[in-house]
């Protein structure tokens, strides 16, 4: 892997998607415009995200985007537009968390707060509550993981 850009103008609250696939760019313009829409019950917050859309990053792995997001501390959660965001009919995106196992006491620890995976999938509207939540701590990476677990698609969908 080439170095990559650095990642510039991300504000601690914009949630923070990248672009890996640039196979359809219609695709991706769904995915930016369904971002961009007010969220929360009745639509009253403003959505905050900030995109990465640079070639660059074409084609790469969760790890290897992990890996290039690492120096950023604050960031809890990481959203992908892959192929299967592309192509989806909901436009899902893949949410990775950047929790590694040193950031826990123990393997125990680390089990639990992945026990069903460091990534699932959410619609862009479920990408705002997730990376809301998971910011001020009201609600853990492992219970969105949990609620898209038990959907029938694997979508976390947005309350």
């Amino acid at each position: 892997m080439s170095a990559l850009p650095a990642v510039t103008g991300h504000d601690e609250f914009d949630a923070l998607v990248v672009r890996t696939d640039f196979h359809d760019n219609p695709a991706w313009q769904d995915v930016v415009a369904a971002l961009v829409e007010p969220w929360g019950d009745n639509k009253q917050y403003e959505a905050h995200v900030h995109c990465i859309n640079d070639p660059a990053w074409a084609g790469l792995t969760v790890d290897e985007v992990l890996t290039a997001v690492s120096a950023d501390e604050n960031l809890a959660v990481v959203f992908l537009a892959d192929r299967t965001t592309m192509q989806s009919e909901h436009h899902a995106l893949l949410a990775v968390t950047t929790l590694t196992r040193e950031d826990c006491e123990d393997d125990e620890d680390y089990e639990q707060l992945t026990e069903f995976g460091r990534e699932f999938r959410t619609t862009p509207a479920g990408v705002h509550d997730v990376y809301a939540n998971l910011s001020i701590g009201n609600l853990g990476f492992e219970e969105y993981a949990a609620w898209a677990h038990d959907d029938p698609e694997g979508i976390y969908r947005s309350f």
